[in-house]
C-alpha cells in the first residue's frame, strides 16, 4: 500500500495523513496498519499526564530538546480537549512547541479526545504505532489535565510520569490514589514556587502507602521554563527504561498491551457484525428506548441480541 510504504521511506507528509485517516476511520487505514504493524515495537513511549497548568507542554519541549542533544528522534503526541462543534483539538500544543516544528528529528501531533474518556484519543494508539514505524526512539504522550480517567495512560506507556506543581490548595487531594499507582516518575514542575517542600513530603508520603514493588518511583524537581532540572529527569527516563529491560517487565508491559488492544479490537469487530446482522438503526433505537423505559436491562439486551445473531446465522 502507497502510503505506508512511503511512511517506511522517511515521508512525514505520510505520516500525517494516515493519522488523520486513523482519526476518521477511514477503512483504509487498517491495511496501512497492518504493513506497518512488523516494523513496530522498538519505540520506548512516554506519558505524560498531571493537572491542567503544571507546565506539562512546557516540559515536554524541554525534554524534547534535551534528547535531541543525544541525537534521538522524538514522536509527541499532544491529546487535547475537543471542540465540541468540530471535534478537533482546541489547545493547540503545537502552537506551544513551534520552536520543535522545524526540528527534523520531531514530529508533533496534536489530536482531540473526541469526547473519549481516559484522557487519549482512540486513535492515539494506533498514532503510536505510525510513529514507531517512522522510525521515532522515543514517542512522548502528553494527555489532557489529570483524574481518575487519566489511569488509562498506563495501557499506552511503558514509563508514565505524572507531573505536579506547588499551590494548588490542599495539594494531596489534586493526586488520586488511581493516579499515584500508575506513576513511575513523579515530577514537581516549577518549583521555585513556595510550597514545592510540602509537595515533595505529600508525596514521598502516599508512596509509602503504595507497593511500588521493585521499582521505587523517583521525585524529581523541575523549573522547565528554564530548563532546570530536565537532564536529571531524562536520567530518570533511561533509568527506568533499563530497569524494564533487566527485569522482564517491558516484555511483560509489551504483552499486556497487546492482549488489552487486541481484546479491544475483537470486541468492537463483534458489535458490527452482530449489530449489522441482526439490527438495523430503527431498530437499536427501539431497543435503546426500552432500556431507557426500564422495560429490559441493557445486559439483558446484549444476551437477546447474541441470541438472535446465533440462531440466524
Amino acid at each position: 500500500m502507497e502510503i505506508a510504504d512511503r511512511i517506511l521511506k522517511g515521508d512525514r507528509r505520510a505520516v500525517a495523513r494516515l493519522i488523520s485517516m486513523v482519526e476518521d476511520s477511514d477503512p483504509l487505514a487498517v491495511e496501512a496498519l497492518g504493513i506497518l504493524h512488523p516494523h513496530t515495537g522498538k519505540a520506548h513511549i512516554i506519558g505524560i499526564t498531571g493537572p491542567p497548568g503544571a507546565g506539562k507542554s512546557t516540559l515536554v519541549d524541554r525534554l524534547v530538546k534535551s534528547y535531541l542533544l543525544l541525537n534521538k528522534r522524538i514522536g509527541i503526541i499532544a491529546v487535547d480537549p475537543s471542540s465540541p462543534f468540530t471535534g478537533g483539538a482546541i489547545l493547540g500544543d503545537r502552537i506551544r512547541m513551534s520552536d520543535l516544528n522545524t526540528e527534523p528529528n520531531v514530529f508533533i501531533r496534536s489530536m482531540g479526545t473526541r469526547g473519549h474518556l481516559g484522557g487519549l484519543s482512540r486513535a492515539t494508539g494506533d498514532a503510536v504505532k505510525i510513529l514507531d514505524a517512522f522510525g521515532m526512539d522515543k514517542i512522548i504522550i502528553e494527555t489532557v489535565g489529570a483524574g481518575q480517567s487519566e489511569v488509562e495512560i498506563a495501557s499506552h506507556a511503558h514509563t508514565t510520569i505524572l507531573v505536579e506543581m506547588p499551590g494548588l490548595g490542599d495539594d494531596i487531594q489534586t493526586i488520586k490514589a488511581g493516579i499515584m499507582e500508575i506513576g513511575d516518575i513523579f515530577v514537581i514542575n516549577k518549583a521555585d514556587r513556595q510550597g514545592a517542600d510540602r509537595t515533595e513530603m505529600e508525596l514521598r508520603a502516599m508512596l509509602e502507602l503504595s507497593d511500588a514493588g521493585e521499582w521505587t518511583p523517583p521525585i524529581l524537581r523541575t523549573i522547565a521554563s528554564n530548563s532546570d532540572g530536565i537532564v536529571a529527569l531524562r536520567d530518570g527516563i533511561e533509568s527506568h527504561l533499563v530497569y524494564l529491560k533487566s527485569s522482564g517487565k517491558l516484555d511483560i508491559l509489551n504483552h499486556q498491551r497487546t492482549r488489552e488492544e487486541f481484546l479491544s479490537i475483537l470486541g468492537g469487530e463483534i458489535s458490527k457484525i452482530i449489530l449489522d446482522k441482526v439490527m438495523d438503526g430503527s431498530k437499536l433505537d427501539a431497543l435503546v428506548a426500552r432500556i431507557l423505559k426500564r422495560e429490559i436491562d441493557p445486559y439483558k439486551a446484549a444476551c437477546d441480541c447474541i441470541r438472535e445473531f446465533s440462531e440466524n446465522r
